[in-house]
């Protein structure tokens, strides 16, 4: 069944990914299916299954598809050769990985937010981030960037994955002014809301304005809103609906 996962993959990137759905996996409503989230109140065995199923596409076990515990924030985590690789119970708080290493998948979990997947030009140095809007203006991209760079990466492609669209994301006028704040440039991705004193964000194309600034050669983003597309989890749908209660799809990416 792992072999036919939905995932949406970027000719750009040279090397294995995949932006997964939330069709294909063992978990129950409200977390249908494919609930990558370990933080959630999914069954815990459910959640066990569909990561190894991800994993299976990625050709890894599900302990070397590694992710983190994600905040918000701008840390990466880099995988180089003798990093003793970790649990899930162990996962270290971060928001991005990169790594060289061949054995071994990055993952992101998102439900809105937007995932972005990186890779050298030679697919050999890959990156995986978590772009909310705070870590977006705080530099959680341009420190993934930066990270790969260090491990010798050039020609870096990247690509930011389903998240919530311009269409769907409304916010309020102290998110825009926390925003702009940091990049005061970034008022073209704003435009009024008809609700007063808010505002539609494009959130995926602020995350490539910021990934072309980086110096990333190559950039891309999927049309695909997670809010509207119901073969995405969403956070927000399911706090419009009067629910808190929703999933985490997963991306990934190796060497």
């Amino acid at each position: 069944m792992s072999d036919h996962l939905p995932r949406l993959t970027m000719p750009g990137l040279t090397a294995t990914h995949g932006f997964f759905s939330r069709v294909g996996g063992a978990s129950s409503a409200p977390y249908d299916s494919l609930n990558g989230g370990w933080n959630t109140q999914d069954q815990r065995s459910h959640v066990e299954e569909n990561i190894r199923r991800i994993a299976d596409v990625m050709n890894v076990d599900s302990f070397h598809l590694l992710s983190v515990d994600q905040v918000h924030g701008v840390d990466v985590v880099t995988v180089r050769a003798n990093t003793p690789l970790w649990s899930v119970q162990e996962r270290p708080k971060a928001d991005a990985l990169v790594t060289d290493r061949p054995d071994v998948a990055l993952a992101i979990t998102t439900a809105d937010c937007a995932p972005v997947l990186f890779a050298s030009g030679d697919g050999t140095i890959v990156g995986a981030a978590h772009a909310g809007w705070r870590g977006a203006i705080a530099g959680v991209l341009e420190a993934t960037v930066h990270h790969m760079v260090a491990l010798g990466a050039t020609d870096i492609a990247a690509f930011v994955g389903p998240c919530i669209g311009p269409a769907s994301y409304e916010v309020g006028a102290d998110m825009r002014q926390a925003v702009l704040e940091k990049h005061s440039e970034a008022e073209s991705f704003f435009r009024a809301s008809v609700k007063a004193d808010h505002f539609m964000f494009d959130l995926p194309g602020f995350c490539v304005k910021l990934l072309e600034q980086s110096g990333v050669k190559y950039v891309g983003k999927a049309d695909v809103d997670t809010l509207s597309g119901e073969n995405y989890f969403s956070h927000r749908r399911a706090t419009l609906a009067g629910s808190s209660l929703t999933g985490r799809q997963i991306s990934a990416i190796r060497r």
